[in-house]
């Protein structure tokens, strides 16, 4: 079975060395040493430890965890409904984002032009390498 070191953790979790050594101090996840005195995460354990991550945990102060490079906050520039969908547009600095999704949606979120709201990018094609 596969072992990662604190920082190789922290990398798979979006997360800085720092915090993936807290995590560990805390004991959300289990560590063991190798000969050289490293603590290691079992990849098993890790995997379970990213799914935990993913599924709506929160920092300390109540945010998500997200990853930073793919969330962008910004402003509602224009909302328009649709009989079903919703076009959505934020300005987040210099980057203006178009999202289509259903009235509903929009409707849940209550999402209207000048209220601040954060876009999250997930790419429609991953591509997975093995390292």
């Amino acid at each position: 079975m596969q072992s990662y070191t604190i920082g190789q953790a922290a990398r798979l979790l979006g997360v800085s060395p720092d915090t993936a050594r807290r995590w560990a101090d805390a004991g959300r996840v289990v560590t063991h040493r190798d000969e050289g005195g490293r603590r290691l995460i079992n990849g098993r354990d890790l995997a379970t430890f990213s799914v935990e991550v993913g599924q709506g945990a929160h920092t300390e102060d109540g945010e998500p965890y997200t990853s930073a490079r793919n969330a962008f906050p910004g402003i509602v520039t224009a909302v328009k409904l649709g009989d079903v969908a919703a076009q959505v547009e934020i300005q987040a600095g210099p980057h203006r984002l178009v999202s289509l999704l259903t009235r509903e949606a929009v409707e849940e979120l209550g999402l209207e032009v000048g209220m601040q709201a954060t876009a999250r990018v997930k790419s429609t094609s991953v591509h997975i390498d093995r390292t």
